[in-house]
């Protein structure tokens, strides 16, 4: 079970970053920008093929990462490489492209995905209505009724369960949660619940509210369109939430999982089906695009935002400055995920 759970985690990975990277390299060899090498995963090389168009494949030993190494990345590197063949010599849109294509790979390969759920295995997007109260929890005592739409959770709109269950991981200070909700009468009510503090199976304390809703999945071509971009917004969503959450400590960096905790995730996935596997690749892929299009130094969209700069000010970035930042912004990434690895350590044995 532990060697199919890594195996399916260095496939999920292997996939969803060679799409990745397929999309800077594809946008690179169309707009002849000379490139060194493809490579899938970090770390020490084990095992390389040249091609016939001059560039090193290579496949890395950590799966954890990829990257297309083009000349004149930042700035003109390399006297043997023709000038109009180096990327920071290329027309400005043509650059853009090739620095957010993996980021749009990422996001179409979520949403195929996401569209084969929906279409044969069932999909739909819960909405938050309540469908049930659990006795002996505070949602009912607080007057939760069933039939009660929740429109809002401590002031964030709530327009699906998915943006609900990542508001209620929000941090409060007196642990009291404020409701707006609207009753079947279609009466607006606010309530005031208290969550009640329960330990999970690794001993972690959770709140628990006590509320159920109801997931009726629908099936079909049209179904599959629907639920893949609704899913997608609401993904996404999500995860500019759990950012907002980190910077205003709502949510603890803590929470925050490596790819040693991925392979948690992946055994819980598989405990309740393949298809569960095949959503969570989902999910990674939107993730992994999302993070990449940040405009945080050594990420796309850090390269990007220099690009915005430069396309305002009409010249380029100083080409040093710009390297340092990014020199320096992937040193801050690598410390985050040697602390965040650590955790993810402690928190399996």
């Amino acid at each position: 079970m532990i060697v199919l759970r890594i195996l399916l985690l260095i496939v999920i990975l292997g996939i969803i970053i060679l799409v990745h990277e397929f999309g800077h390299f594809f946008f690179a060899k169309l707009f002849k920008v000379h490139i060194y090498e493809f490579s899938i995963g970090m770390g020490p090389v084990i095992f390389s093929k040249k091609g016939k168009d001059n560039i090193k494949y290579n496949l890395r030993a950590l799966p954890i990462g990829g990257f297309v190494a083009m000349a004149g990345e930042v700035y003109e590197d390399d006297d043997k490489v023709a000038k109009e063949r180096l990327l920071c010599n290329r027309p400005w849109l043509q650059r853009f492209m090739i620095l957010v294509a993996g980021v749009m790979n990422n996001f179409i390969l979520a949403i195929v995905i996401l569209f084969v759920i929906g279409c044969f295995f069932g999909g739909a997007i819960t909405k938050p209505v309540v469908n049930d109260v659990v006795e002996g929890y505070p949602a009912i005592d607080a007057g939760l009724k069933k039939g009660d739409t929740i429109i809002s959770i401590n002031g964030y709109r709530i327009n699906n369960w998915d943006k609900a269950q990542l508001v209620l991981l929000f941090k409060d200070k007196d642990n009291k949660y404020v409701f707006k909700v609207k009753g079947q009468d279609g009466k607006k009510r606010t309530i005031k619940i208290t969550p009640k503090v329960e330990k999970d199976e690794d001993g972690n304390k959770v709140n628990k509210f006590g509320i159920e809703v109801k997931n009726t999945p629908k099936y079909g071509f049209i179904n599959g369109i629907k639920y893949a971009f609704l899913k997608f917004v609401s993904i996404y969503e999500t995860m500019f939430l759990t950012l907002f959450g980190l910077f205003t400590r709502k949510i603890s960096i803590n929470a925050l999982s490596g790819p040693v905790g991925m392979y948690k995730v992946v055994g819980e996935s598989l405990k309740y089906g393949f298809i569960n596997v095949v959503y969570l690749t989902a999910f990674l892929s939107i993730n992994v695009g999302f993070i990449n299009i940040l405009p945080f130094p050594a990420f796309d969209g850090g390269h990007v935002l220099f690009m915005i700069i430069e396309k305002l000010k009409g010249s380029p970035v100083n080409q040093k400055l710009e390297n340092t930042i990014h020199t320096i912004g992937f040193f801050i990434l690598l410390a985050l995920m040697l602390y965040i690895t650590v955790l993810d350590i402690f928190r399996l044995f």
